[in-house]
């Protein structure tokens, strides 16, 4: 039987950057499909940015904090003889890139009381200067998978 091949539907890039990382965090940003909510509320913690550090570039910010949360390595689970282990274990591009989008998300829904752009241009400066909770999460994965490492020979 031949494999079925969709056709699925290219990202396009973001029409104010034209970058294809700008429009995925957009994406992830949107909530009940009001894209141009997310475009909106992305653009303003861009230009909020750029007041902020006028001598940096506001989409080099954004994506040097995408950079700065990605993790390495994380722990996943693995039993082996009725025990559970934490096993340390590199982390693929992709999700790399989907756990920094989420966990600079989650940072900034967690702040409550102030509008969406101004929570999202604090976190991403804080990312830029490896600094704020998603780097802070980051850390402790990081700092998980680093106690667990006698337990890295059971990774798959």
């Amino acid at each position: 039987m031949g494999r079925i091949t969709a056709s699925r539907k290219q990202l396009k890039p973001d029409p104010k950057f034209d970058s294809l990382l700008a429009s995925k965090f957009i994406n992830c940003l949107m909530n009940d499909g009001k894209k141009t909510v997310a475009q909106a509320i992305f653009y303003n913690a861009l230009d909020e940015i750029l007041t902020r550090l006028p001598d940096v570039e506001p989409l080099e910010v954004f994506t040097t904090a995408v950079e700065n949360v990605k993790p390495q390595i994380e722990v996943r689970s693995k039993r082996v003889g009725g025990a559970a282990y934490q096993v340390p274990m590199q982390v693929n591009k992709n999700r790399q890139q989907s756990l920094a989008f989420r966990w600079i998300l989650i940072a900034l829904r967690e702040k409550k009381g102030r509008p969406t752009h101004l929570k999202l241009a604090d976190e991403l400066v804080a990312a830029y200067n490896k600094e704020g909770a998603a780097i802070t999460r980051r850390e402790n994965i990081h700092r998980m998978a680093d106690a667990n490492k006698a337990f890295a020979h059971f990774a798959w």
